[in-house]
């Protein structure tokens, strides 16, 4: 498809009748063995129009007339990305994680409230990175843009569906809450990230949903990870988009995916893949390796709020280090010893003097950890520094039926070695929960290409190495490590490791901080 002047597009066909009939100004320059060439103008409406004639490689006039704000240019893929959503109204993203699809879709929204296409956006998003992902990127890339966090009580959530904000962001749950004050809103672009949430037509999840979408909005349901544990879970996802393209019975698309082998066993067929792809359309995917312009790591923060109880005991334990620090020098071994309980409170148990562990609800960051490894497209290392964490971690995969090992000093030598070979070799593990200390140096993990850090250490050393054990030699995949973080010594931690500072030559100075704030 070629561009002329900046203005028009020549389109070529061995049917131009539909465009004629479709776009109004639209003319047939002339005709080369069958395929005629068609000049149209070259604008969003007709690129649209275009795009839903099925033609491919469409191209927006984002391209030409926006001016990309925010605190760096685009890469070539997140351009591609923005131009294909803009004249896509109803699609899929399928960039994968670290991509950088969130800067590409608010830079495609934008471009479509510039030009008076939509007026008001919501965003509905995983309560962990409402914050540290869309509310940071907004004010990144669109700071000239009001933006609303819809998220607390009721009441809250409601005052900001009400405001004067252009783009709400809103955890998927909260959509229940406050159903109809959203569909009041005059919300007409809706982007889901991480739309697995909604494979599932019969929870109120999805009916929600699918009540706020009248004809004419705008959606955008990203993931990089579509269908990811079965092919019958594209379907609630298309029935949602696009159910003009999906079958009106869940049983007929099962039936073409899926092979019955016996009573409660249902395995895929061999064309499913062919099946779920012409199912998402349009879609557009760029993988890592597609995207040459990324740098080889990319990290990320996942917000994991503490929860009621772990707010309680976390803020006991700071009043108690301002009483004890009140008038006094704290030394940097008992400044490491207090900022410790408060990492084990994060992550989920403390342990006390007489050696008793007190275990805290920590779902939220379980959660977390669950939509980090699924989104996943290759094996994940979790890199977590408590005992007693990794038991509940691995605990709660297991439940989930996710496949994984632990490397704990409680494993031994020749133990580690076959989990280390079976993680590199095999299918099974698919993750590998690690105490840091414990495989921080010399192995190589290059089947994993993504990191979570359960909770940060305190050494820059072990933060370093740890992280080194997929970037090595072999590795054949951009690499993401993605920092879980819910309270505040936790923020700072990250903060001061990926800055390569020493922390323990400053672990009074976070002490001070921490008391202090």
């Amino acid at each position: 498809m070629d561009i002329i002047d900046n203005k028009y597009l020549v389109v070529k066909t061995r049917t131009p009748e539909r465009i004629i009939e479709t776009i109004d100004g639209s003319e047939v320059l002339g005709e080369n063995d069958g395929v005629h060439a068609v000049l149209v103008k070259w604008t969003l409406e007709d690129a649209q129009k275009l795009k839903r004639l099925k033609f491919k490689n469409v191209p927006s006039p984002i391209t030409r007339d926006y001016t990309w704000p925010g605190v760096y240019p685009p890469m070539e893929h997140q351009r591609d990305t923005a131009s294909f959503l803009t004249i896509a109204k109803r699609s899929f993203c399928f960039n994968e994680q670290g991509t950088g699809k969130t800067a590409a879709a608010i830079w495609a929204s934008d471009y479509l409230l510039s030009q008076g296409k939509v007026k008001r956006v919501l965003i509905v998003c995983p309560l962990s990175i409402m914050q540290s992902a869309w509310q940071a990127d907004l004010f990144k890339f669109a700071t000239h843009r009001k933006v609303g966090i819809a998220h607390g009580i009721r009441e809250k959530r409601k005052e900001v569906i009400q405001g004067a904000y252009e783009y709400v962001v809103i955890n998927y749950d909260g959509i229940e809450i406050i159903q109809k004050e959203i569909k009041a809103g005059n919300f007409d672009l809706i982007i889901i990230d991480e739309a697995n949430a909604y494979k599932n037509v019969g929870t109120n999840r999805w009916k929600a949903m699918q009540s706020l979408l009248g004809p004419n909005t705008w959606l955008w349901m990203m993931t990089g990870t579509p269908a990811a544990q079965s092919p019958v879970d594209a379907y609630g996802l298309a029935k949602l988009c696009v159910p003009e393209n999906t079958p009106r019975h869940f049983g007929q698309y099962r039936d073409a995916v899926l092979q019955q082998i016996t009573r409660f066993k249902w395995v895929p067929k061999p064309n499913s893949s062919a099946v779920v792809h012409n199912l998402l359309q349009p879609a557009i995917r760029y993988t890592k390796e597609e995207c040459l312009d990324l740098p080889d790591v990319v990290f990320v923060e996942r917000q994991a709020p503490l929860s009621a109880q772990q707010l309680k005991y976390y803020k006991h334990i700071k009043e108690q280090f301002a009483m004890t620090a009140s008038g006094e020098e704290v030394s940097a071994v008992n400044a490491a010893a207090q900022l410790t309980k408060l990492l084990q409170i994060s992550c989920g148990a403390v342990y006390s003097d007489s050696g008793a562990v007190v275990e805290f609800d920590v779902s939220n960051r379980l959660h977390v950890i669950e939509e980090v490894i699924n989104e996943a497209s290759h094996k994940v290392l979790v890199f977590v520094p408590f005992k007693h964490a990794i038991n509940l971690l691995h605990d709660h995969l297991k439940k989930a039926r996710i496949s994984c090992d632990v490397i704990s000093g409680d494993v031994s030598v020749t133990r580690r070695t076959d989990i280390f070979r079976r993680f590199q070799e095999a299918p099974d593990p698919q993750v590998l929960i690690i105490q840091p200390q414990s495989a921080a140096h010399g192995v190589t993990l290059t089947a994993a290409n993504v990191v979570i850090w359960y909770s940060p250490v305190t050494s820059i050393e072990t933060y370093l190495q740890a992280n080194a054990r997929i970037n090595r030699k072999g590795q054949k995949n951009s690499m993401t490590v993605v920092h879980i973080e819910g309270s505040s010594v936790e923020r700072k931690l990250y903060r001061m490791l990926t800055q390569k500072l020493d922390v323990h030559n400053q672990l009074i100075d976070l002490y001070n901080s921490e008391i202090n704030t």
